[in-house]
């Protein structure tokens, strides 16, 4: 009797764990989203379905899990499965890009670097063996529509929770400009520093970037030399990331000569889109055009300026 209580137990927290993963993912999402394009597994209208079901997975696994469903026969099986192929991944990115970074395993709420990550895994792993082994789970009438409800809980609850944005996803897409910038989101909010110009009117390079991106880094500092020979165009950076990395940004790129503002969360992506950086041409809260950080140069900013 013992023995069940324990390994029922270890079965709800296991099941907890990935209710958790699941839920941090969704605040903000965006930033799981962007995984799938950067692995070439999705398209910026695919990646808000397909990180949605993957959280959904997990849901489903961790609701499984807790009520200790079917477990022999099919949820620690899974379980098993899916801790190995986010495990292989891990190695794989560990092996490509070293032990930096965060792997996102629990979204911004708890920053894991791969190699913690794959340790977690793999402790995770032994736990779903151990009751793989010793645990039969319980038994349950109606076990049929109990699976339904759970995978119809466990579908739809991302969507729910945190819908999809596809406008973001339209506009994200370089090709896409002529449309009004949300600008009075800076200016509106009681919580934030309002930036020290007024980029609602006339013309402005408006730079949306991570402090931690290194491709953000180089268009900044191409910013910073634009704006150091001509001081009269006027750009501003709409940074995201921790406080503690806005000096290592600015002593690596120059750019104090850049005004500049912080902005989280779901308000960020709203404006900036997913594409980091992301360099938009203003023009009285209009996005006239856009640029990657490879083709930003002073010539195409001057030339828009004269327009």
């Amino acid at each position: 009797m013992l023995k069940k209580i324990i390994f029922t137990t270890i079965s709800v927290l296991l099941g907890l764990v990935f209710i958790l993963s699941g839920l941090t993912k969704l605040y903000p999402i965006e930033l799981f989203e962007l995984t799938f394009i950067d692995l070439g597994v999705a398209n910026w209208y695919t990646a808000p379905v397909i990180s949605r079901l993957m959280i959904s997975f997990e849901f489903f696994l961790g609701i499984l899990l807790i009520l200790n469903f079917s477990l022999r026969r099919f949820t620690l099986k899974a379980t098993i499965a899916m801790l190995v192929v986010f495990t292989v991944y891990l190695i794989v990115q560990l092996i490509i890009e070293g032990n930096k970074g965060n792997c996102k395993c629990f979204g911004n709420v708890l920053m894991m670097s791969p190699l913690e990550a794959i340790i977690k895994n793999i402790v995770m792993l032994a736990v779903a063996i151990v009751l793989y082994i010793w645990h039969k789970g319980f038994t349950f009438p109606f076990k049929k529509i109990i699976a339904i409800v759970v995978t119809l809980v466990s579908l739809t609850l991302p969507f729910i929770l945190n819908p999809p944005d596809f406008i973001v996803a339209y506009q994200s897409q370089k090709e896409i400009v002529g449309y009004k910038l949300k600008l009075d989101t800076l200016y509106n909010s009681t919580d934030l520093k309002k930036p020290p110009l007024e980029l609602r009117q006339e013309k402005h390079i408006i730079a949306f970037m991570s402090l931690t991106c290194k491709h953000c880094r180089i268009a900044a500092y191409k910013l910073h030399l634009i704006k150091k020979e001509s001081p009269n165009i006027s750009i501003f950076f709409v940074l995201n990331g921790d406080t503690k990395d806005i000096a290592p940004f600015f002593d690596d790129t120059k750019a104090t000569n850049i005004p500049y503002m912080i902005l989280l969360g779901r308000r960020f992506v709203d404006l900036a889109g997913y594409n980091m950086p992301s360099i938009l041409f203003i023009n009285n809260s209009i996005v006239e055009e856009k640029t990657d950080y490879i083709n930003l140069n002073y010539d195409k900013i001057t030339n828009w300026i004269k327009k």
